[in-house]
């Protein structure tokens, strides 16, 4: 397929007024500007062998990311029959998978194309100390095999109000953030040690310990934690954790990021903030605001953002990230909090996020700024196929 006369946003920190994009078969093949295009290009568009398509100054830009999510694991209007969110009979459940849990055929995975959305994170709520394992995935396709970019990608943990609320009420541990911060410690020391015996090679095969191989590769900094934290202590604790036992975290919702700023810069973690397009539900986001992702850019944290879908609908990613502009984050790092940071701070750069050569066909292709409230999707394409296409484009 050959994109052409689209105004191309690449997300590397390259842009062409008037530019293409040539996908070869599920690959980006090239971009740039028109003037540059290859005649040979052309050629292989007479002879059948390359669809073109026009996009005439649509913006063109790689596929939206959700950064957390529970599309698949948490549909949206049938209750506990289709929620498998949380694993509310033991606080701390390390071995779950997502994997094991999302539903392909959730209408949430369409209205994600419909806004331009090509892939998502999702993966167990926050109920738990520590939920288990999220995925990174395409959102096109029936088999959930077929459509994982990333799994595990992260482990889920939980401060604050829902472990503690969620078992302090069935007169359980945790009760307090005491008891969450505690047994959090005690889960990360008896991980540590197991891999240390298993290093050593003090563990025989066949005898590995099944919850506490699920810690192996977070030990291994090989993916983050993902620590839902809203309140400005609840975001200190789980850095102070982190860095306790020296591995990878991103900070979700960090809907208090805005009022110590500074030391969330300090510790080098990632934010993925949200979700704001909702009501204040909880007494730990009394002090939720969209200027939040502005006050973290300044002070020098990278930054997504998310819906929490069925919180807010994934639908909105686009329009959370323009009303976080309109609250100080800057254009470019709303753009970005949607597409490459997002992409960075999952861990799956390599493939999407960016219009570069070699990464996944994912892009979105739109009338505007997917920003503005006005702008609609004219396409979606992933892995080099149009899954969505504007029914207004035939006529």
């Amino acid at each position: 397929m050959l994109i052409i006369n689209g105004k191309i946003l690449t997300m590397a920190d390259q842009e062409y007024t008037n530019g293409y994009v040539r996908i070869a078969g599920s690959k980006i093949d090239s971009v740039g500007d028109m003037p540059d295009l290859p005649d040979e290009f052309y050629t292989q568009a007479d002879k059948g062998r390359e669809e073109i398509l026009d996009v005439k100054s649509a913006w063109v830009m790689p596929g939206l990311i959700d950064a957390h999510c529970h599309v698949g694991i948490a549909e949206e209007k049938w209750g506990a029959v289709t929620d498998d969110c949380n694993e509310t009979t033991d606080p701390v459940t390390p071995h779950l998978r997502a994997l094991d849990a999302v539903n392909p055929m959730d209408p949430a995975f369409h209205d994600a194309i419909l806004a331009g959305i090509t892939s998502l994170m999702t993966g167990p709520g926050s109920s738990n100390v520590v939920g288990g394992q999220s995925l990174f995935m395409k959102v096109q396709g029936r088999c959930l095999d077929r459509m994982i970019v990333k799994a595990p990608a992260a482990m889920k943990i939980a401060f604050g109000e829902n472990p503690k609320m969620d078992y302090g009420q069935k007169d359980k541990m945790p009760a307090s953030r005491m008891a969450v911060a505690g047994m959090l410690r005690e889960e990360l020391y008896q991980a540590c040690r197991y891999k240390e015996k298993k290093e050593r090679g003090n563990i025989a095969a066949g005898e590995e310990n099944f919850r506490l191989e699920c810690w192996l590769p977070v030990l291994r900094r090989e993916i983050p934690l993902k620590a839902h934290a809203h309140r400005a202590d609840d975001i200190l604790t789980a850095i102070r954790i982190a860095k306790e036992f020296h591995l990878d975290m991103t900070l979700d919702h960090c809907t208090e990021g805005h009022l110590i700023a500074d030391e969330i810069a300090e510790s080098g973690f990632p934010a993925i903030v949200g979700p704001d397009f909702t009501s204040r539900s909880k007494i730990e986001i009394k002090n939720m605001s969209f200027k939040t992702a502005g006050v973290l850019e300044r002070a020098g944290v990278k930054t997504a953002i998310m819906t929490d879908h069925p919180v807010s609908l994934i639908r909105y990613l686009p329009l959370c990230a323009g009303l976080c502009v309109r609250e100080g984050l800057s254009p470019e790092g709303g753009l970005k909090a949607v597409t490459i940071h997002a992409a960075q701070i999952c861990g799956t750069a390599s493939r999407v996020g960016s219009l570069e050569p070699g990464k996944d066909a994912d892009i979105a292709v739109f009338t505007g700024n997917p920003m503005e409230i006005f702008t609609r999707t004219l396409y979606t394409i992933i892995d080099g196929r149009i899954v969505y296409s504007d029914p207004d484009l035939s006529h």
